[in-house]
């Protein structure tokens, strides 16, 4: 096993160990605690429930379970969708969002801007070896609005070539389910 390899999984088991000890800060579990993490980053098309399943690879059962605990304890909300009948987005409160603050990922962050290290570089190795893996196993790719080979930047804003509808800059920021790597990050 190379250093790297060993470092990854290190690293993989550090952030483990947080999101735990997060959660049972909160009286949760692990996965409702990455569950509301993914939900403050996910876009209009992955705040489903089905994108939580397809993301975390976990059952549709699973998922209503973890939603409805989420819900109970006043930490998301369901949202009707306005255009698709029984779609339901799901969007976290301020209760929701008061569980993040001072996170792993918070704290991962503050490490990552201390180092003195090319962030794009790493950015860039870590996305290709997450498409790689992502590949190998199966999965759906998932990745940021405006870093799919769908996104469509024009002269009055942005749009998704998929969907054809308008992005607000908000969402182009946000992790997407239709994600696709664009030609030159293929992996």
């Amino acid at each position: 096993m190379s250093a790297s390899s060993l470092l990854l999984e290190r690293l993989g088991a550090l952030i483990h160990q947080s999101v735990r000890e997060d959660a049972a800060r909160h009286g949760l579990l692990p996965i409702h605690v990455q569950v509301l993490h993914y939900l403050a980053q996910a876009n209009r098309y992955s705040d489903l429930p089905i994108a939580v399943a397809d993301y975390f690879g976990i059952t549709r059962g699973t998922v209503s379970q973890t939603l409805a605990v989420l819900e109970r304890k006043g930490l998301l909300v369901k949202e009707p969708d306005a255009r698709h009948g029984k779609r339901v987005h799901l969007k976290l409160t301020s209760a929701g969002e008061a569980v993040l603050k001072e996170s792993w990922a918070e704290r991962v962050e503050k490490v990552l801007d201390s180092l003195s290290l090319d962030a794009n570089t790493l950015d860039k190795a870590l996305r290709e070896m997450l498409i790689a893996l992502q590949r190998l196993n199966g999965q759906r790719a998932f990745g940021v609005c405006r870093q799919c080979a769908h996104f469509l930047a024009e002269e009055d804003g942005a749009r998704c070539g998929l969907t054809g509808e308008p992005l607000d800059t908000e969402q182009t920021v946000r992790i997407c389910r239709e994600w696709t790597a664009a030609r030159n990050e293929a992996v």
